[in-house]
């Protein structure tokens, strides 16, 4: 397992009491968390891949698979032909297909999927996982990602499938916590409590996962007490929403949902929030600090 995030840290965790896993990630305190329940702890993704049957990549972004993959001290230096790199990140299509093409080159087979759900999903084996991959691929991988996941849906045999459909997921995925942000934000421009207004709309028809999820970390928001847990950094949606908006650009399909709330995901990265928890994006239609209540409702 290389990479040891918000994701790839509870994944580590799920799979460590299951089969022999080596982890890397830059952060020595994580790897060392993992090492203490059974995992190895490796000191680069070269060391990490030698002699695996499997490797996960749990990483943020394409840069951080080039440099996991191809960098100095690269998990490609030391992959055996036959070996299955599994590609759980969120980084596009052409993205997907590109890696998929250089580690061809290595003899390395490459499993595109991406996963949905969350760490907390993550750690109890419950993720939704799409899937890019032939058969052989799927063969060897399969072990790991039924540990890790209880919805996997095969939507093709070449790496790209997966992270097509993921898109179509992100896209989602960010419009829902774009308009619980707007939802709770016209809450307290009204008067009404905000928790309140979570509670009692999240069973409705009105409700959503996102919703249900992001809600009470976006009242959270507002408390005087610590910022919300970081289970989602906001900047992966400004990513993720830009590959949505990409895709969808040259499939000639609009998609005004997504850029607008790409847009909003934006100015929360440019309002320093692109490293906090993704709730916080309410904060940017309704500041802490103003106070937006119209006096109605009270």
């Amino acid at each position: 397992m290389i990479g040891l995030g918000a994701m790839g840290l509870p994944m580590a965790r799920r799979l460590s009491g299951e089969l022999p896993l080596t982890v890397y990630d830059i952060a020595a305190d994580r790897r060392a968390a993992v090492a203490t329940e059974g995992a190895r702890d490796a000191v680069s993704p070269a060391e990490a891949a030698r002699d695996a049957d499997v490797v996960v990549l749990a990483v943020r972004d394409q840069a951080q698979v080039e440099g996991a993959l191809f960098g100095e001290d690269g998990a490609a230096e030391t992959l055996r032909q036959g070996t299955v790199v599994v590609l759980t990140s969120t980084v596009g299509p052409e993205a997907a297909r590109s890696t998929a093409q250089r580690l061809a080159g290595h003899g390395v087979l490459t499993v595109d999927a991406p996963v949905s759900g969350g760490p907390v999903r993550a750690g109890n084996g419950d993720l939704l996982i799409v899937v890019g991959a032939d058969d052989v691929a799927l063969k060897t991988a399969r072990p790991v990602l039924d540990l890790l996941g209880s919805t996997l849906t095969v939507v093709g045999p070449r790496p790209g499938d997966g992270q097509a459909l993921k898109a179509v997921n992100q896209l989602l995925a960010g419009v829902h916590i774009a308009a619980a942000a707007e939802a709770i934000a016209l809450a307290r421009g009204l008067g009404l409590d905000p928790a309140a207004v979570v509670d009692s709309l999240e069973h409705g028809a009105a409700g959503s996962f996102m919703f249900a999820d992001r809600g009470p970390r976006m009242v959270q928001a507002y408390d005087e007490g610590p910022e919300p847990e970081v289970k989602s950094r906001l900047d992966i949606f400004v990513k993720d929403m830009g590959i949505v908006t990409g895709i969808a650009k040259d499939a000639h399909v609009p998609v005004p949902l997504a850029a607008a709330a790409e847009q909003l995901y934006l100015l929360g990265e440019r309002a320093g929030l692109g490293a906090r928890d993704d709730s916080s994006v309410v904060t940017v239609l309704s500041p802490r600090s103003s106070d937006n209540t119209t006096g109605e409702g009270r």
